[in-house]
């Protein structure tokens, strides 16, 4: 089967090289996930070879580095000072190290890594349905350390062109959130409201991004139960989307880069964290908005995390998403401005 010939030659064709891969393949799409770094490189249509999740796709070199959608494990942003010359590298180690494959089949993988200097070891189940273009992850983390330490996760989804456009439209349950660019210690003062953010004192709607990408990293809270983000492209006829729980995954942060005057990346980066800093900065910090800007994993303790990616067909003349219900297992997508009869709805099964 191809499922098994992407495995065990491990081809990435869309790369032009030889990296070791996994495939995820069911009747409505297909999935690939890169083991030097454990990213998600690919998810598709099966129908449609369009896939949103690109970043640093263009270097085809052989080291472990972060692509598409990547996990920051077991921080979001910088080290310290002292921890980057010790070796600890922007985002984490979990994109710098090679995950191994403990088991493998056509809808289902389970793969892990084991963070070196954070002493971290992170395990990953990835199932695909077999009739839906949907995605479900669940990671677990464990501290191998004899001592307790606070860490975060933090999914880190990334599209790009040719999916990313200037019609892209960007939609969220997101509330309350601030500007990364905004001075420390306060960050959070003024308040803005998704999708509004400021640019010297001006607003800008997020929604959208064209040839300007300031302010570039904006972080906002999501108060209701489950949490979702939308990438909708007219032109292209296709949306991303994703789903977590909020008592898991609480911000929502948007990265938003411009390259040549046009839309080069969106980050929909959903985690434990809305500071972009180093530790000894969060844990004065504490809070922001009443939410928790990092975890902390006792010695052996483990944590798991879960959420679902899918990929719909949208019309040209798509409005984008007012609202993404969740229930019984179905998803279903409310068009903004738009009735009830262009509703699109998926089946997924449980948040896990």
């Amino acid at each position: 089967m191809r499922w098994q010939l992407c495995l065990w030659t491990a081809a990435l064709c869309a790369f032009g090289q030889t990296r070791p891969t996994v495939t995820l393949e069911g009747s409505a799409a297909r999935v690939v996930i890169d083991r030097l770094g454990g990213s998600i490189v690919r998810m598709e249509l099966r129908e449609r070879s369009l896939n949103p999740l690109v970043w640093d796709d263009r270097n085809p070199g052989m080291e472990a580095r972060p692509m598409g959608h990547f996990l920051c494990l077991d921080r979001w942003g910088q080290p310290s000072e002292a921890e980057g010359r010790n070796g600890m590298p922007f985002h984490g180690e979990a994109t710098r190290v090679e995950w191994k494959v403990e088991s493998a089949s056509a809808a289902e993988a389970v793969l892990s890594a084991l963070l070196p200097m954070a002493n971290l070891d992170v395990r990953r189940t990835a199932r695909l349905s077999g009739s839906e273009a949907v995605l479900r992850v669940t990671e677990t983390v464990t501290n191998r350390n004899r001592l307790g330490r606070p860490y975060n996760m933090v999914q880190h989804p990334t599209i790009g062109p040719p999916f990313l456009q200037a019609d892209t439209v960007v939609d969220s349950n997101a509330r309350r959130g601030f500007m990364q660019s905004s001075p420390m210690p306060n960050p959070e003062e003024p308040p803005v409201w998704w999708p509004q953010a400021l640019k010297d004192g001006q607003p800008v709607n997020l929604r959208h991004l064209a040839a300007d990408p300031m302010p570039n990293v904006v972080s906002f809270v999501v108060e209701e139960p489950i949490g979702w983000v939308t990438a909708a492209t007219p032109s292209q006829g296709l949306l991303i989307g994703y789903l977590w729980k909020t008592s898991e995954y609480p911000w929502l942060n948007i990265w938003r880069h411009v390259e040549s005057g046009k839309p080069l990346a969106r980050g929909l980066e959903f985690g434990t964290t809305g500071l972009h800093q180093p530790f000894r900065l969060l844990l004065a910090k504490g809070r922001i908005f009443g939410k928790p800007l990092f975890s902390w994993l006792e010695p052996g303790e483990s944590h798991s995390r879960g959420y679902a990616a899918f990929l719909l067909r949208i019309p040209g003349d798509y409005q984008g998403v007012s609202r993404v219900a969740f229930r019984d297992g179905i998803i279903t997508v409310e068009e903004r401005g738009a009735g009830r009869d262009r509703d699109l709805k998926i089946r997924s099964g449980a948040l896990e």
